[in-house]
């Protein structure tokens, strides 16, 4: 006891000669030397700082920003056109617990090394992948032009006495795509400033064969690019979308000629490079080759929706997606031969880019020969028409899953919607056509139930179990038959059948550790779980402005049998 009490008041006398610090002039204020990006923090409190960072990312909205292309040639837009959001709020919160969070000692230290060493925290700035597609776009129909030069004729070069020949080469100047983006973003993170509101983007030179110098010459307007995220996505998927979008990018399609997804990314196979991936036929997860290739033709067939070019076949989901917005998408099947099809009905040739990026975007970006008006836009926006929610839950057995085994696939709402175009000139709008009305089928969750293994008196057992509808009286009764067949090799036992017991009971009854298809398994033809039903799509739909779109949902006629779709 003696001891406890020396220790104790040796404590307290250390720390009453710990050295008083500079610290804030309150307690719930932030402490002197930290930063919130350039904004000195101190003697400020949480509510403080954070009104001033809202009137902070307000004025990068609302300010100008001049891009230029480093010729003489500039764009000028608002913050807001990019989409700009403040990233990371939290960072209030973190800059106030410097020096005022853990222990005594802690925040001892703390507080003094801000006598030497500020805390800077950074301010992150969001962005709209698509609003910024949007700029970029618009600033390459300022931007991209071709270029003209004189060279000297190598057979003449060098002769005395004769006249060297010149003969023109040409060349195409295009703004770089994702170079820009990055650009572009990186400026508003880092450098804007009221002051300081300029930046020049980045352009590549092109130089093309003389077999195709002219397409590219005339090719050299941005008529529609639009921009996917597969960062959900588990690797297989992710090969499959990089695989399919190199398939199609560099394409070149001549006045008057079709083009068909389809054909241009087909065979599925393993030697064409494509993984087996989960995609969904007749409501259930199954795994085939190709699974997320449908995500590259929807991407496509926005920036084909923007270009206004003619789309000749398209196909929605039979399921709904969320990768793009409900009628916004296209469907890719090779079995049923469902696929996305469109005709370049302008005067000149139009090439097609499709680019992946390390963050998982996948960009498709048509280059034409622009002849709309500046003045006319035009916006694509989905109308909800009707809405079907999940049914009862539907039981299944699988005879290829170990008795014991349950696994659940989440429901779908079905939905019927409509994407329209809305054209406005010189800000009024002209006039609104429907492109498209789609049908996305309803699907209820669906419950698998494993029998293989299972004898006579265990598949009686199960059925018994399944007609009551009972989750946790499934899952009961599965386990037990798991169990005992592990158990005995081969003999069954009754299993208890109690439908309150177990019924709140949240993991699934499995054999060996085996998982749901849910996690076995992502579908195909999103990059994230299908939406269950209690939540709607949100996903943007095509616009010419950058402005996120009306937002809805559609559901597609249901057949006895459905191919699986990419």
């Amino acid at each position: 006891m003696k001891y406890s009490i020396g220790g104790l008041i040796l404590t307290m006398l250390m720390l009453s000669f710990v050295p008083a610090t500079k610290v804030s002039a309150a307690d719930n204020t932030i402490c002197d030397g930290v930063y919130i990006g350039d904004i000195d923090a101190r003697d400020m409190t949480v509510e403080q700082v954070t009104d001033l960072l809202k009137r902070r990312v307000n004025s990068v909205r609302s300010g100008d920003i001049i891009i230029s292309s480093g010729e003489g040639r500039k764009v000028k837009i608002k913050g807001a056109d990019l989409g700009v959001t403040w990233e990371n709020p939290d960072v209030v919160k973190e800059a106030y617990a410097i020096g005022h969070e853990g222990n005594v000692v802690n925040r001892y230290k703390e507080r003094k090394e801000l006598e030497s060493n500020n805390e800077i925290f950074e301010i992150r700035y969001g962005f709209d992948d698509n609003a910024v597609a949007s700029v970029i776009r618009k600033c390459s129909t300022e931007f991209n032009r071709e270029v003209i030069e004189e060279q000297e004729d190598s057979e003449s070069k060098g002769k005395k006495g004769g006249k060297s020949k010149t003969e023109d080469k040409k060349s195409v100047i295009l703004v770089d795509i994702d170079e820009s983006k990055q650009i572009i973003e990186d400026f508003i993170q880092s450098g804007w400033s009221e002051n300081n509101n300029e930046v020049q983007i980045a352009t590549r030179k092109v130089d093309p064969t003389t077999e195709n110098q002219g397409e590219y010459a005339e090719a050299k307007d941005i008529l529609g690019t639009y921009t996917t995220n597969y960062k959900t996505s588990n690797a297989s998927r992710c090969a499959n979308i990089e695989t399919a979008c190199s398939l199609i990018n560099g394409v070149t399609i001549n006045p008057g000629e079709e083009f068909s997804v389809l054909k241009a990314i087909t065979p599925f196979t393993e030697e064409n490079g494509y993984y087996k991936v989960g995609s969904y036929m007749n409501g259930l997860v199954v795994e085939s080759f190709g699974g997320g290739i449908c995500q590259v033709s929807s991407t496509l067939y926005n920036a084909i929706l923007l270009a206004e070019l003619e789309v000749t076949e398209r196909h929605n989901h039979s399921m709904i997606v969320n990768y793009v917005a409900p009628s916004a998408d296209a469907a890719i099947a090779e079995e049923s031969g469902k696929d996305f099809r469109f005709v370049n009905n302008t005067d000149a040739p139009i090439y097609i880019e499709g680019v992946t990026t390390p963050d998982k975007n996948v960009t498709f970006t048509i280059y034409g020969h622009e002849t709309r008006s500046k003045e006319r836009k035009i916006n694509f926006e989905t109308v909800v028409l009707e809405k079907t929610p999940a049914s009862e839950d539907k039981f299944v057995t699988d005879s290829k899953q170990a008795l014991g085994y349950i696994g659940m696939q989440p429901p779908h709402l079905g939905y019927k919607a409509q994407l329209c175009k809305v054209v406005t000139e010189n800000g009024s709008e002209e006039k609104k056509i429907v492109v498209n009305k789609s049908t996305y089928k309803m699907v209820p969750r669906i419950i698998t139930v494993g029998t293989s293994g299972a004898d006579e008196n265990a598949m009686s057992q199960l059925k018994t179990a399944m007609a009551t509808g009972d989750l946790g009286t499934i899952r009961t009764v599965a386990s037990a038959l798991g169990m005992a067949r592990n158990t005995s090799g081969t003999t069954t036992e009754a299993a208890p059948s109690n439908s309150t017991e177990k019924k709140e009971q949240s993991t699934p009854a499995t054999q060996n550790n085996q998982s749901t298809p849910a996690e076995q398994a992502e579908p195909a033809d999103q990059p994230e779980q299908a939406a269950p039903a209690e939540t709607e799509p949100t996903q943007a739909t095509p616009s010419d402005s950058g402005d996120v779109a009306k937002s809805s949902s559609g559901h597609k006629h249901g057949r006895s049998k459905e191919p699986s779709e990419g």
